[in-house]
C-alpha cells in the first residue's frame, strides 16, 4: 500500500481503509482478479492469497511484462527492469485498497490495481506508470497543490470480433455505422444497448462520464471521463478502455482506441483538461475577483490575460518541454498497473486484461498529426485562448467561470498510456512555476503561414523515430530528474526503440501495391 508521505488517489465508494474492512468487504468471495502494465494485463487470485498480499508489501509478479512489448515479443535489446541477466525475477506488485471496484459485466468480481516495487529496495520502479504518476502528483503536494485532471477519448467501432479481424487480416472491416455523424441522436439508435452500455456500465465500474455522444466519422464515438484528481483521472480513462472493450464483445463489437485508423478521415484524439488547486479546492490557474475586472495587468499577450501568473508558468513548461516528452504523449506499451479482483466464479481460471500506451507513443500515432489543423491535430508548439487549432487550448474567462479555468492539451491521441501523458503535462508545468519560464512567443491567432516557413514556430516531432531520439538525447528535458529523469527515459526509450525497429522492417500493403509491379 502507498506511503503516507506520498500522494494516494481519490477512493472508490466502499474502498476499504483497512484488511480487517478488507476482509468484510470480500466475505462472500472466494477469488480476487488483478490486472497489470499499459494494457491492463492481469489474473485471478484466491481470496486467501490476496488478503495476504493485502496485508504486506504485495505479490510476486514475473517482471516480463516491463520486457516485452504489447504482443509478447521480447524487446530488441535488454532493458534495465527485466532481462536475461535478471533472469526475468519478480518484481512486488503492491495492492491499493483505494480503487476497489466490483466489475458488474464480469459477475461483480471485486478488482483493484497495483503498483510495482523493486523486491529489494521497496521503491517504485522508474518505469511503473502509477509509480511515475504518484511521483509527479507527490512534488505538487508538496507545494500544496492537488493535481486536477479529466480525459477525452475519440474511438472508432467496428462490426467484427477478435476472430473475424484475424480471418479478414485486418482488411474491409464493417464500421458500426456509415457515414459521418458527430453528436448525432439518430445514429445512437442503431446500436442503443451498446451505446447505453457503455455509459451505464461505467457509472457502475465507478469510473464516471461526463458526456457521450457520436464523433465525425464511421461508426465514431467521443467519451469525456468526469475529471477528478489526476491519479485516479489516469486509473479511470486507463479501465474505460478496458470497460469499452469488454462491453464491445459481449455485443459484437470491437472498439479501437487506434490514433489513426484511416488515413482519409480525422483521427481519434485523447485529449486532457488539467489545472491545479490548493487546499481549499480554489483554482490555483484563476484569476482574484479584483483581476477579473480587467484581467492580469502583467500578462505577457492577451490569451493569457485571464490567466493567473502560475498559470502562465505552467503553460510555458508545457511548451518548453512537449517536444522532448511526445513519445510519452502519444501511446505505446507500457506496463502502468495492475488490478486484484475477487469473485464467486472458478478461482484456478487465468484472467488477462488489455494494456495501454503513453502521450503519442505508437508509430500510428504520429500518422494522426501529419495531416495537422486539416484534421484538428496540432502539429506544432503552440497555444491559444479557446484555440481547437493550438497544441494547448487556455479555457478560462470570459468563456468559462473562474472555476474551471483549465488548459486541455490536444496533442495526445486515443492511444496514450494516460500515467504517462498526465506524468509529462504535470512534471513540465510544475517545473514552468518553478523555474517561471516566459511564453516561447505569441499565441496561435498572431502566427501567420510565413513565421512558420521562417522557423518561427517551433514543429514537433513528426514520427515515433524523431520523437525516441529528441527524448533520448543527453540534453532532453525528459531526463532531468524533475521531469522523468535517466533511467526511465532509458528504460522508455528503449522500448520505442524497439517499436521503430520492428516498423523499419514491416513490409506494408501500400509498399506491395505501390512497388511489386511498377517498380
Amino acid at each position: 500500500m502507498p506511503n503516507e508521505k506520498t500522494a494516494s488517489v481519490s477512493p472508490t465508494a466502499n474502498a476499504p481503509s483497512s484488511i480487517a474492512d478488507l476482509e468484510a468487504l470480500l466475505k462472500d468471495d472466494i477469488k480476487v482478479k488483478v490486472a497489470v502494465d499499459g494494457v491492463l494485463r492481469g489474473k485471478y487470485m484466491s481470496k486467501e492469497k490476496f488478503l495476504s498480499a493485502a496485508d504486506s508489501d504485495g505479490f510476486n509478479f514475473c517482471s516480463v511484462i516491463f520486457g516485452w512489448d504489447m504482443h509478447d515479443a521480447v524487446y530488441s535489446r535488454e532493458l534495465l527492469i527485466s532481462n536475461r541477466a535478471n533472469g526475468y525475477r519478480d518484481l512486488i506488485a503492491s495492492i491499493d485498497l483505494a480503487t476497489y471496484r466490483r466489475i458488474p459485466w464480469e459477475n461483480n468480481v471485486p478488482f483493484f490495481l497495483v503498483s510495482f516495487l523493486d523486491p529489494d529496495t521497496k521503491d517504485p520502479i522508474c518505469a511503473d506508470p502509477r509509480g511515475v504518476l504518484r511521483q509527479v502528483v507527490t512534488k505538487a503536494q508538496l507545494n500544496g497543490w492537488k493535481c486536477i485532471a479529466g480525459c477525452e477519448y475519440e474511438y472508432f467501432q467496428f462490426k467484427e470480433t477478435p476472430e473475424s479481424l484475424a480471418k479478414k487480416n485486418y482488411r474491409d472491416l464493417q464500421p458500426l455505422t456509415p457515414g459521418m455523424h458527430g453528436y448525432s441522436l439518430l445514429r445512437t439508435q442503431l446500436n442503443t444497448e451498446y451505446f447505453n452500455d457503455l455509459f451505464d456500465e461505467s457509472l457502475k465500474f465507478q469510473v464516471p462520464l461526463e458526456g457521450h455522444h457520436t464523433e465525425t466519422g464511421p461508426g465514431v464515438y467521443e467519451t469525456a471521463l468526469a475529471y477528478t484528481d489526476a491519479l485516479r483521472m489516469a486509473d479511470n480513462a486507463i479501465l474505460f478502455k478496458f470497460l469499452a472493450k469488454s462491453v464491445g464483445m459481449k455485443r459484437g463489437v470491437v472498439p479501437s482506441f487506434m490514433a489513426k485508423p484511416w488515413g482519409n478521415l480525422p483521427g481519434c484524439s485523447g485529449h486532457i483538461h488539467v489545472s491545479l488547486c490548493d487546499a481549499s479546492g480554489k483554482n490555483i490557474f484563476a484569476l482574484s475577483d479584483a483581476e477579473l475586472k480587467t484581467g492580469r495587468a502583467n500578462a505577457q499577450y492577451e490569451d493569457t490575460k485571464f490567466l493567473s501568473q502560475e498559470g502562465e508558468w505552467f503553460l510555458a513548461g508545457i511548451l518548453d518541454g512537449l517536444p522532448d516528452v511526445m513519445p510519452m504523449v502519444r501511446p505505446l506499451h507500457a506496463p502502468p498497473a495492475l488490478s486484484c479482483l475477487t469473485s464467486n466464479i472458478n478461482p484456478t481460471l487465468p484472467r488477462r486484461a488489455p494494456r495501454p500506451t503513453q502521450v503519442v507513443p505508437t508509430i500510428n500515432g504520429y500518422k494522426r498529426l501529419v495531416g495537422g489543423e486539416a484534421f484538428w491535430a496540432p502539429n506544432a508548439v503552440t497555444y491559444g485562448y479557446d484555440s481547437r487549432a493550438a497544441s494547448v487550448r487556455i479555457i478560462s474567462p470570459p468563456s468559462v467561470p473562474p472555476a474551471a479555468t483549465r488548459m486541455e492539451i490536444r496533442v495526445p491521441g486515443a492511444d496514450m498510456n494516460p500515467y504517462f501523458a498526465l506524468s509529462a503535462i504535470f512534471a513540465l508545468g510544475l517545473r514552468g512555476i518553478e523555474k517561471r519560464l516566459p511564453l516561447p512567443g505569441p499565441p496561435v491567432g498572431q502566427l501567420t503561414a510565413e513565421d512558420r516557413k521562417a522557423g518561427k514556430v517551433k514543429m514537433l516531432p513528426q514520427s515515433l523515430e524523431a520523437a525516441t531520439e529528441r527524448m533520448m538525447r543527453p540534453e532532453s528535458i525528459a531526463r532531468e530528474e524533475a521531469v522523468f529523469g535517466n533511467d526511465f527515459v532509458e528504460h522508455f526509450g528503449g522500448t520505442r526503440q524497439h517499436e521503430v525497429k520492428l516498423w523499419n522492417e514491416a513490409v506494408t500493403s501500400w509498399e506491395v501495391e505501390r512497388y511489386l509491379e511498377l517498380a
